[in-house]
């Protein structure tokens, strides 16, 4: 158990777009909270980062940076394949981690970061926000109060055009180097899909998948098919395509009771959209503009020790878990 941190002073071991809106900022808006030093390998990359958002240190070496006294908590904002080594420096030096999801490229790091966490008495935390997002409670709020009656059966459906960058060969992007990212756009995007079904629905306990190349724009999976089953015994199915057309367009998760049946998306925060015997209803649910502010506060009161955070490392494994089970790697 580490001791109470009554000032929660980060650093940042990377830079990249999500720091900018998504989670930087909310670092400082937080009582007791307050971002010291940034690390990026590019000096430039580093300087320029902490001059923007008025950080007082920057390092372009990881240790360097768990090694600064005035650092006692370290957010980890780089690619997956170096979560489990960036989160195992800083819990072995006593400074709890907050990581980027998916916790790693791999379900066999994550047990090795658990493995740690659980010796050193350091928690590890994961970025699955949108846990906490007011959208995504709303819709657990409707599950958990029979608006739908009993589940029956809970379909994701996803689809989106190639990037621009995706057709470029010589420099494709990181999400797509599996030595990088664990896999294609499905590792990247499907953990928050499957993190939250899990929040609101339970353990996914058995999983299985089938993944292709159908584009032929790079070497990992484009199109992923799957199947799983809760510990509820609640059947559920997935299909992902990432080089579809424009007009096949989809964020949805659909789940079905015997009371009606609830749609919403998950990176377009479209309208929930309820069906039951009244009728079709839309809600409307804002989030902050920072949307990682209201799990960062909760790890922030966690180390403070005046709150519970459970969106911790052992939590986020069983979503690689899941991963790496419909890809054929487990």
């Amino acid at each position: 158990m580490i001791e109470k941190l009554t000032t929660v002073q980060w650093g940042f071991i990377g830079c990249g777009e999500v720091t900018e809106k998504k989670s930087g900022p909310a670092f400082s808006l937080i009582d007791g909270s307050k971002v010291v030093a940034v690390m990026s390998r590019t000096k430039e990359k580093a300087r320029s980062y902490a001059e923007r958002h008025q950080i007082p240190k920057w390092y372009t070496d990881p240790q360097e940076l768990i090694d600064d006294p005035d650092v006692n908590a370290v957010y980890i904002a780089t690619p997956p394949s170096t979560h489990a080594t960036y989160s195992i420096m800083a819990m072995k030096s006593g400074k709890p981690a907050y990581v980027e999801k998916p916790l790693s490229s791999n379900y066999e790091d994550c047990s090795r970061i658990n493995r740690i966490s659980e010796k050193t008495g350091v928690p590890c935390f994961v970025a699955y926000y949108r846990r906490f997002l007011p959208y995504f409670q709303k819709v657990k709020e409707l599950i958990d109060t029979d608006t739908i009656g009993t589940v029956l059966n809970v379909q994701i459906r996803f689809s989106v055009p190639p990037r621009d960058l995706d057709y470029n060969r010589t420099n494709l992007p990181w999400r797509v180097q599996p030595d990088i990212a664990g896999g294609g756009y499905f590792y990247d995007l499907a953990p928050h899909q499957i993190d939250l079904l899990q929040c609101i629905l339970g353990p996914i306990i058995e999983a299985k998948g089938y993944s292709a190349n159908r584009g032929g724009l790079y070497e990992t999976e484009d199109d992923v098919s799957a199947c799983f089953r809760f510990a509820s015994g609640l059947p559920g199915s997935g299909s992902w395509c990432f080089v579809g057309h424009e007009s096949a367009k989809m964020d949805r998760i659909e789940i079905i009771g015997n009371k009606g049946q609830i749609c919403f998306s998950v990176f377009t925060y479209d309208p929930i959209v309820l069906h039951t015997e009244r009728g079709r209803e839309e809600i409307i649910i804002e989030n902050p503009p920072h949307v990682q502010l209201p799990l960062i506060k909760l790890v922030v009161e966690h180390l403070q020790q005046k709150s519970i955070c459970t969106c911790d490392s052992v939590s986020a494994t069983s979503v690689n878990w899941v991963v790496d089970r419909i890809l054929g790697k487990l």
